[in-house]
């Protein structure tokens, strides 16, 4: 039997992107995102209940500032504790894993999704994606870009503007473009 166009992105193929279920998937998203962004700030419950409705999981203290934006949602999952400042985007055409106690500055873009390196491939149309893993207590500076495939490592610090190419390990502080690691913590 073939795979669905979802099942190719979930496993890391090349897969279409316009495939009405995925289309539909993302049009769930988009009407999600629309009352969520609408949904006066004071109202933590509403905007908590409509971030677990988008979400695949989530722990119970999720705090993310207005505008957010992602694709599916449904490939998100986050632990206690998250707190996502103004503008976060997450691309997640792949699982995205977010720990406990994981802060993210303003601006902050996850990007589970990518496109075939060959113009003669990307001009095609097909996407790829690959998951990301954010570990326990990590802190993202503002407008930094974690790219796909990427771990970050427990109790890392990613610094403001750093765009993460590879994988972090724990206990660090990086930073740079392209992010490397700076110093052990």
């Amino acid at each position: 039997m073939a795979k669905s166009e979802l099942q190719k992105m979930l496993d890391g193929e090349l897969y279409n992107a316009a495939d009405q279920e995925l289309t539909e998937m993302r049009y769930r998203a988009r009407r999600i995102l629309t009352r969520y962004n609408a949904i006066p700030w004071e109202n933590i419950e509403e905007r908590t209940t409509a971030i677990k409705e988008l979400f695949g999981g989530t722990g119970k203290q999720i705090d993310i500032q207005m505008p957010f934006y992602c694709d599916y949602g449904s490939n998100i999952y986050a632990g206690e504790n998250l707190y996502m400042n103004f503008n976060c985007i997450i691309l997640d055409c792949a699982k995205i894993t977010i720990g406990d106690n994981v802060m993210m500055g303003p601006n902050v873009q996850i990007y589970a999704a990518y496109h075939p390196l060959l113009a003669s491939e990307r001009i095609k149309g097909p996407e790829l994606a690959a998951p990301i893993t954010i570990g326990n207590n990590v802190w993202i500076g503002g407008g930094a870009i974690i790219c796909q495939g990427v771990t970050i490592g427990d109790n890392t610090t990613i610094g403001a503007g750093s765009v993460v190419t590879k994988s972090i390990p724990a206990n660090v502080f990086a930073g740079g473009v392209p992010c490397k690691v700076i110093k052990n913590c």
